[in-house]
């Protein structure tokens, strides 16, 4: 649970630089838009601190879904247990492709066109922000010894 705290922080923080730098300006409605995929962006754009909250739940109720599901294919799959680091990136842009080709398009919100570069950013980021501490904690988690420096 933890983990997925941390996770989600830091993708949220990231969400917010991304798109301050793409926007010049700051996301006051970001919860807002993250729960309009369940309710409609219509019915919550302007919706006050009870959807503010609705929307924080969904966002970190997924990225506990990530995480749980991280930590479930660990020891099952060997890509995962190879290298922490690589898993951390390959899963970020595993993230991607189902949040933007699968539940984005079945929400209320929908999905744009695909885009390599959002991919290319995007799906690093989220390995970045997601996976690696998803990836490290589940190393840990695991019993994996870190290496001693002397």
């Amino acid at each position: 649970m933890f983990t997925s705290l941390i996770a989600g922080s830091l993708d949220m923080v990231c969400a917010y630089i991304e798109i301050y730098i793409r926007s010049g300006s700051f996301p006051t409605k970001m919860f807002q838009v993250i729960a309009g995929g369940a309710l409609g962006l219509k019915n919550t754009i302007h919706g006050g601190f009870p959807v503010i909250l609705l929307g924080i739940f969904i966002h970190y109720f997924i990225v506990f879904c990530w995480t749980l599901l991280f930590f479930s294919l660990y020891r099952k799959n060997k890509l995962f247990g190879l290298n922490k680091y690589v898993a951390a990136i390959i899963y970020g842009y595993i993230i991607w492709l189902v949040m933007n080709m699968l539940v984005l398009r079945l929400s209320a919100l929908g999905a744009g066109p695909f885009n390599w570069l959002d991919f290319g950013m995007d799906g690093f980021f989220l390995g970045i922000m997601i996976g690696l501490p998803v990836s490290l904690s589940a190393s840990a988690f695991n019993g994996e010894r870190r290496p001693h420096l002397a």
